[in-house]
């Protein structure tokens, strides 16, 4: 009775080659980072408004890369579905191609009843580099500079005692701006919750950029 040896559907060098070139592909993400997303071709533009029913009031901050702030925002209770966007700038309807004079940033709409504005700026604060002016980590630039947004006379007051906050306990003058908010523009849909559409990039270009281990070099480990 002969034997018959099942041939496997790939070869042993298909394989090799496959996984070589997952593997760039991954290290090109870690490296190149949110700066180098791929991008569609449909693009999402407007102004968004306080998000979910629930929450009736919402905060606008940049802190770099709009995929990381997102995600650290929306562990937070209270806090609702985050939107990224842009803001900041004088271009109408910007789009990820086209926002040189916008930052990055999210808009977290929030519960006041359960966390407060105040405790939301000093959060953000806590999460990224505050004394970095020429972008955040591994991202550099304007769009990537940070800066906490106040729509009325009581949120430019917390947002600016959280700032002295942050430099009486880091003991160095921080650069995050306290700006008024003109208006907030979504970004495209593929940027929206990324961190949980696309995990492991997310993840590779997150530990690739240093965020977490220079937050923790400025802050201490107690802040990640």
């Amino acid at each position: 009775m002969s034997t018959s040896i099942k041939r496997p559907l790939f070869g042993s060098s298909f394989l090799s080659s496959v996984g070589a070139s997952f593997g760039i592909t991954l290290l090109l993400t870690a490296l190149l980072g949110c700066a180098q997303a791929s991008e569609p071709t449909i693009n999402f533009d407007g102004s968004v408004e306080a998000a979910d029913a629930e929450y009736s009031a919402s905060i606008v901050v940049a802190g770099g890369c709009f995929w990381c702030i997102e995600s650290d925002l929306e562990k937070l209770p209270g806090v609702g579905d985050v939107v990224s966007g842009y803001a900041g700038g004088g271009t109408s309807e910007p789009t990820y191609r086209n926002h040189a004079d916008h930052l990055e940033v999210v808009e977290a709409p929030y519960d006041p009843s359960v966390i407060t504005y105040a405790e939301l700026a000093a959060y953000v604060l806590r999460h990224i580099d505050p004394l970095d002016a020429g972008g955040q980590f591994c991202d550099r630039g304007h769009s990537y500079t940070t800066a906490l947004f106040y729509r009325t006379p009581e949120e430019e007051a917390a947002a600016k005692a959280a700032v002295a906050d942050a430099e009486a306990e880091l003991n160095q003058s921080v650069v995050t701006p306290v700006r008024a908010l003109d208006k907030f523009w979504m970004a495209e849909g593929y940027h929206q919750d990324y961190y949980k559409k696309n995990p492991l990039r997310y993840k590779l270009y997150r530990n690739g950029c240093g965020r977490d281990d220079r937050v923790a070099d400025v802050w201490g480990k107690s802040s990640s």
